[in-house]
This record gives C-alpha cells, structure tokens and sequence, in this order.
C-alpha cells in the first residue's frame, strides 16, 4: 500500500513539473510613444495594456515610455529593430527608407473617408507599407490615425491662404525633403529639426514655428511658444503599433492571436474617435489663447494643387520611380 502511494505521489509530482514546464511564457515589454502621460495616445496605449494582461491572464504586461522617455522616435524606431525596445506607437523616420515619406505625402489624401479608404490596417497602401518595415524587421501590429496636419507659429504669418506670399515665418520641418519642400512651396522658410528639439528651437527663437504636427500634437507639446494655428490639412499624420519581428515571429499561435487582437480593438478604438478629436484640440488651443486662422476651401485647393505640382516629382524622384509609382498606385480614390 505505502509503495502505491509512493509511485502515486511521484506520478503527480511528474505532471506537476511537466505541466510547470509547459507553462505559456510570460512577458514583459516596453513600449514608447511620444507624447506625454495623460495625451490621448498614452490613455490608448494604457487601455492596450490592460486589454493584454486581460485577455493572457496576466502573461503580457506593457511597461509604458511616455514623452520619448527612451529616444527621440528615429531612435526608438532602429531599437525596435534590433529588439532593444519591443514595442512602440509614432511614426516613422523616412530616413531609414525613403520609401515611407510617402505616408506622409503631402496632399496625398483631402479628407477623412479618404483616410478610412488608404489608411487602415489591410488596406493596399498599409499592406504596401507593412511590406517595407518588414525588411528592417519591424512587425506592425495596428495602425493609429492622429490627424490632418497644420501650421503652429509665434508670429502671424502673412496671407497664410496665399502660397505666392512670403510668410517671414521660419519653420521647423520634419528632417524629411518632402515637408522642407511643402514649407517652400507655400513660402516659409524651412528648417530641418529632430522632433524632441522643436520646443526650444522656437522658445529661443531659432524658428517661429511648425509644421509637420496637428492640433493635438501642437497643444500637447508647444502651447507655451505658439501663438496662432493655421489648420491647413498639409498631410495626413500616421502612426503605427510596431514591434519587433522577431519576438512577434517567436510567439505562438495563441500569443500572436491576442496579440493581433488587442492590436485590432486598440485601431477601431481610435478611429471611432478621430474626426471629434481634431475639433475637440482646436477647441483646446483657442481655449489657451491661440488664434485659430481658418482657410476657405478654397484656398486649400489653390495650396493643395500647387504643393502637388511641386513637390511630388521631387520625392518622385528621391525615392524612386518605380517605388512613388508602386505606393501611389496603392492609393484608393
């Protein structure tokens, strides 16, 4: 009797560490973006959060970097490359392929049924886009549509509408050729700045302001140094969920299914709240004393043609061809 409860206990005690063995992996990932605590991508962000040590009964936790705790986004973008950071929402640094200035292209779409058609996960152009942030083993789990571009400055601009008007505004761009050149063709005079050194290049007064951010991004970060906004719609603003694909390659099926669906409900969370957003920041910013200096539509068509006109065979020919012709042809109308 004593020799079958012993085999029975060593039985058990088998199972057990078999099982222990077997257990779902756990982990624990940073993840950065690059506004502050409280900004609406963070609130997203941490409602992610939650969703994934929901539904892995605690096995995936999000440690989140708010305000380019871990880097300017250049800098976190190679570091989710090589896996130092694992995960991250912001854009991307067209540097690192010239081939992404075209989600940002200027004027590439007019209004926000033109974003719900090119810039969701699965559409053509994000397929083709996924395509590309593969080869520097970059995974993207989402897509988070911000906004419509504009203009934020400390001194009025003269005939913002008119693109034949010296502005005698000095701007800081994004370190992108087509956003020096849209801030040229609509004459202003461009300088290429990192995003983390635009503050203090307009609060000493390197640059009289920016462009290249949105009503959001522009009250989150420069409602202390500006003094109008000029809302213009110069570009759509696109972020990605990224990680880094070779931790999405070894997870399994199941991780990677929760994974894709968090990521999932995180991008229809915010593209049920998008649009009202961008009024919700306009408000904000004339709430704080910032004048708000509204285009007709059509002066944003004049805009819109002649920055088309000049600055899309320039990147045309920056990139290539054969690879403006391929992203564009991506494009649904």
């Amino acid at each position: 009797m004593l020799k079958k409860c012993l085999c029975f206990a060593v039985l058990v005690s088998l199972v057990y560490f078999a099982s222990a063995s077997f257990a779902a992996p756990k982990y624990t990932w940073k993840i950065s973006h690059v506004r502050p605590a409280g900004a609406s991508v963070d609130k997203d962000i941490h409602w992610l959060a939650e969703k994934l040590a929901k539904d892995s009964d605690g096995r995936i936790e999000l440690k989140v970097f708010p305000a380019s705790q871990l880097g300017d986004y250049g800098v976190v973008q190679e570091r989710v490359s090589l896996g130092a950071i694992e995960m991250a929402v912001q854009p991307f640094l067209p540097a690192s392929d010239q081939a992404i200035q075209l989600v940002n292209l200027p004027y590439l779409v007019n209004n926000w049924n033109g974003v719900r058609k090119n810039y969701l996960s699965g559409t053509p152009f994000m397929n083709w886009m996924s395509e590309i942030l593969a080869k520097q083993d970059i995974k993207i789990v989402a897509v988070w549509p911000v906004y419509f571009g504009g203009i934020a400055t400390s001194k009025e601009p003269v005939e913002p509408g008119n693109p034949a008007a010296s502005k005698g505004v000095k701007l800081r761009v994004p370190p992108a050729k087509s956003f020096e050149l849209m801030a040229e063709t609509m004459n202003y005079q461009p300088t290429p700045l990192p995003f983390a050194e635009a503050f203090t290049a307009i609060q000493t007064g390197i640059v009289d302001g920016a462009l290249g951010s949105g009503a959001e991004g522009y009250y989150s970060n420069f409602r202390d140094v500006i003094k109008y906004y000029i809302p213009a719609n110069t570009h759509f603003e696109q972020w990605f969920l990224i990680m880094n694909a070779e931790l999405w390659d070894e997870l399994s099926d199941d991780d990677k299914k929760i994974v894709s669906e968090a990521g999932k409900a995180f991008e229809e969370r915010r593209i049920s709240m998008m649009e009202a957003e961008t009024a919700e920041q306009e408000k904000k910013l004339e709430d704080y004393g910032i004048k708000i200096l509204r285009l007709s539509d059509e002066e944003l068509n004049v805009i819109a043609q002649k920055v088309r006109e000049k600055v899309w065979p320039v990147v045309r020919e920056i990139v290539g061809e054969k690879v403006f012709d391929e992203g564009k042809s991506k494009i649904v109308h």
